[in-house]
């Protein structure tokens, strides 16, 4: 856990005149990936099991760091009871029997990890691989745009436990805070993959921060629905989406860490950002909200051995994909090394003032095959012109990542880094 970081930044600045400088990407006076992240978790061991986890849990039931848990096959917590588990406690999935942990509606999750003591859920296989065991499921009554206001998920789960949405978009579904979750997302017969953690109809006084998602082989994240803030999530080396968020989510993203790796992507589009209003427009009840992602301080960056060649290979794809009928903004973030970096719906009327519902602002958009282009296009100068206005203080830059990210894989501690575009600084304060 202390091999940090084969990713590379804390805060990134870029110079927009001789007098001005704006922050980019993730920030923090320290380090905040110190001490919580893993980025080589295939090579972190832990204890043996020797805690069982199965069936329902319909009580208030607390898991201890003492002990090494279990999940075998889907585990249900229940009638309105409370999992509270404990900073530095280790859960593992259960490869054989698909383990998963299923938080259902009214029921809450309270795992309030710590920066030195994270909460981990894991593979149990000792050679561990993504889509080893399925993943965290958290279900609340929160709204979704769907017909009817509620829905099920469609994993090989009991239907009558995977039911999510109402009407309260301030349901609480507990704290997630300090907790990485690892080699999740298994491919169901007959279904789609688990996601690392899915949010279905999460309200807004869930806490959601400091959660890592590594080597997942669905989606690390997937809201579905809901209100909710986040803050401070990492995901590593996804093959389907780092973010996916669809059915009239109302969401808010702040300081967030997404890497990714030409040869874990899927072989069909994976994004770091997937946002639309609904999985199928004929099943959207119009009525209600439409998607609405506000995301700032976010460092999206494919970290590849060889980007160029990779691009011109045609192994990367694009950063982010924004549908119809969605609002989405993205400010002081950065986006570096995709093709392209963001691809519009064809959908979206352009013309009839789609693009108002799209902002990009004090971005950095830097070694990308293309920056912003509608989809099944290839040429974008009018979206080139628009973003390109001085307004939005949105730059273009062909740097190497190995000057903007540094590796402080050090033995003897991790400095604080600060990053320049065409100058790399250190501080240890």
């Amino acid at each position: 856990m202390r091999n940090l970081l084969k990713i590379k930044c804390l805060a990134l600045f870029v110079v927009f005149s001789a007098s001005a400088q704006q922050e980019k990407g993730i920030i923090g006076a320290s380090n905040w990936l110190n001490n919580w992240t893993e980025f080589k978790p295939a090579k972190t061991e832990y204890n043996e099991t020797n805690q069982i986890l199965y069936g329902k849990i319909t009580t208030n039931t607390t898991l201890y760091k003492k002990n090494t848990y279990l999940l075998q096959g889907p585990v249900y917590v229940t009638n309105n009871a409370i999992l509270t588990i404990e900073p530095g406690t280790v859960i593992k999935g259960d490869f054989e029997t698909s383990g998963a942990l299923v938080i259902t509606k009214g029921a809450q999750l309270v795992a309030n990890g710590t920066e030195t003591d994270p909460i981990v859920f894991t593979s149990n296989r000792p050679s561990k691989k993504e889509g080893d065991w399925g993943g965290i499921v958290i279900l609340g009554d929160g709204p979704i745009n769907k017909f009817g206001g509620a829905s099920s998920l469609n994993y090989e789960l009991d239907p009558s436990q995977t039911i999510y949405g109402g009407a309260n978009p301030q349901s609480n579904s507990g704290v997630i805070r300090f907790l990485r979750v690892e080699f999740a997302g298994k491919k169901i017969k007959g279904y789609k993959d688990y996601n690392a953690i899915s949010l279905a109809g999460v309200g807004n006084k869930t806490v959601i921060e400091n959660v890592m998602c590594s080597f997942a082989a669905g989606n690390a994240f997937e809201i579905l629905g809901g209100d909710l803030g986040v803050k401070n999530l990492v995901t590593l080396r996804s093959k389907g989406d780092d973010i996916k968020i669809t059915q009239g989510a109302q969401c808010r993203i702040d300081n967030s860490l997404t890497v990714r790796h030409s040869y874990y992507s899927s072989s069909s589009r994976a994004r770091c950002m997937n946002v639309s209003s609904y999985d199928k427009k004929e099943e959207a009840d119009f009525s209600k909200n439409l998607t609405n992602v506000v995301a700032t301080n976010c460092t999206l960056v494919n970290n590849t051995t060889d980007l160029g060649a990779d691009l011109a290979s045609g192994l990367v794809k694009e950063c982010i994909f924004v549908a119809d009928n969605t609002s989405f903004s993205l400010k002081k973030s950065v986006i570096s090394g995709f093709s392209p970096a963001v691809i519009l719906d064809d959908e979206i009327k352009l013309d009839g003032g789609g693009l108002k519902k799209i902002k990009f602002e004090e971005m950095y958009f830097n070694n990308c095959k293309g920056n912003i282009f509608v989809e099944n296009t290839t040429n974008n100068e009018d979206l080139e012109d628009y973003y390109g206005n001085s307004s939005f203080f949105n730059l273009y830059e062909h740097t190497p990542n190995a000057e903007m990210f540094i590796d402080s894989n050090k033995a003897t501690g991790t400095p604080d880094f600060r990053v320049k575009i065409g100058k790399i600084t250190a501080s240890t304060k």
